[in-house]
């Protein structure tokens, strides 16, 4: 069965923000990024034409506009005068888009999107690291240690340790000098960062064997070995979430 023949699953209800919260046009764009990503509106089908949708969500035709308006802007639909608007196929999505990767998040089961993520950010921060040990001067080897030998410290308060785990990965991504880079990172970073799903398990054991690769990364910094500290932060991202990972065993999308 092709996309444009795929079935609409059953359309839920009007949400309760339909009373009128501060950006209904926001609000609407949202709901509607949800339906999409869920399958509600599956690719290849013709969003809802605007008088469904303005009854469906109790709103205006100005704000229908506005929010599809949006939507196109992320990808998620085409709009073609005199044909519509079409849901268009997922490879069209805008993934760096908060709304659409945590919609993305919330309805994939097998951890893909999330497993993506991690070998994004792995590929991303493992050439940051190497530039990072070539670079790196004083300042940022005697900040790095700083931040290893704090989470030593902090094995036992999770939620400290993480805060200085993020601080660690920022300063070599910093040294690095690669802004866009450490932007791509640093957003997905913080669209998951509180998301149980990719944050997993939080234990003291799990803490210091994270540390320990910390350690390692740091460690071939210090000594300016670019292709150690590549490795050593490919394995420390790597591992690291294989632990936290509560998805199918043996993720085929990480392996290299």
């Amino acid at each position: 069965m092709t996309a444009s023949q795929e079935t609409p699953r059953s359309v839920p209800a009007p949400p309760a923000w339909v009373r009128r919260p501060a950006s209904l046009a926001k609000a609407v764009t949202a709901e509607l990024v949800e339906r999409v990503v869920g399958g509600v509106y599956p690719p290849g089908t013709p969003l809802p034409a605007e008088p469904a949708l303005c009854e469906a969500f109790s709103v205006s035709r100005t704000v229908v506009r506005e929010a599809v308006k949006i939507l196109q802007e992320k990808g998620l639909v085409q709009v073609r005068q005199g044909s519509g608007t079409t849901v268009t196929p997922s490879a069209m999505w805008d993934m760096l888009d908060e709304l659409v990767l945590a919609a993305a998040i919330a309805e994939d089961d097998s951890l893909t999107i999330l497993d993506d993520l991690v070998v994004t950010r792995r590929v991303l921060e493992s050439d940051m690291a190497n530039v990072a040990a070539r670079l790196a001067g004083e300042d940022t080897v005697e900040r790095l240690r700083m931040h290893v030998d704090r989470m030593d410290e902090l094995v036992d308060d999770p939620a400290a340790y993480a805060d200085i785990d993020r601080a660690f990965h920022d300063t070599i991504m910093q040294a690095s000098g690669n802004r866009i880079a450490r932007a791509v990172v640093r957003s997905l970073e913080n669209q998951v960062v509180n998301t149980a799903r990719y944050m997993g398990k939080t234990e003291r054991a799990l803490c210091v064997a994270s540390n320990l690769g910390h350690r390692r990364i740091y460690e071939r910094i210090a000594a300016h070995d670019p292709e150690g500290a590549a490795g050593a932060m490919f394995t420390h991202i790597t591992e690291a979430w294989l632990v936290r990972r509560s998805g199918p065993a043996d993720p085929e999308r990480l392996r290299r």
